[in-house]
């Protein structure tokens, strides 16, 4: 029986730990991103992660020499965006969309996004709620 309880134990420990991990994984927006290095970025879809932690969304960016860069798109949970109005199909391979946020730290084709309009003109809040970022009380 004393085993038996000492595995139970083990077991509930092992649960409450696990649940934990995705927290300390989790990352402030200051800790990624740099606030003093906004950026807006005009492009087309080429891929659109609706998954957790954050949604990714991948666009193609021409510069004015016409030279095309693929940029990632870090944006907020599926649940919070859900709740502003999107859907995992809201966009699509080849949509066109106007993504504001500001540069990775370290230098690479990574925004963290803060606002996103679509091809129809709607504009929506794309930061992830309380992660430290501009906009994240709903200051946009």
């Amino acid at each position: 029986m004393k085993k038996l309880n000492q595995l139970a134990l083990a077991l509930a420990g092992a649960a409450v730990l696990s649940t934990a991990i995705p927290a300390f994984a989790h990352h402030s927006f200051a800790a990624e991103f740099d606030i003093n290095k906004p950026v807006k970025l005009d492009g087309v879809v080429t891929k659109f992660e609706w998954s957790n932690p954050h949604i990714y969304v991948f666009i193609d960016v021409k510069d004015a020499q016409g030279k095309v860069t693929n940029w990632g798109i870090e944006s907020a949970s599926p649940g919070q965006l859900a709740r502003r109005g999107w859907k995992h199909d809201s966009l699509k391979t080849g949509d066109h969309i106007v993504a504001d946020g500001f540069a990775a730290k370290d230098g690479s084709k990574l925004v963290g996004a803060r606002n996103v309009t679509f091809s129809d003109g709607r504009k929506i809040f794309a930061g992830a709620t309380g992660d430290g970022g501009p906009g994240d009380d709903g200051t946009r």
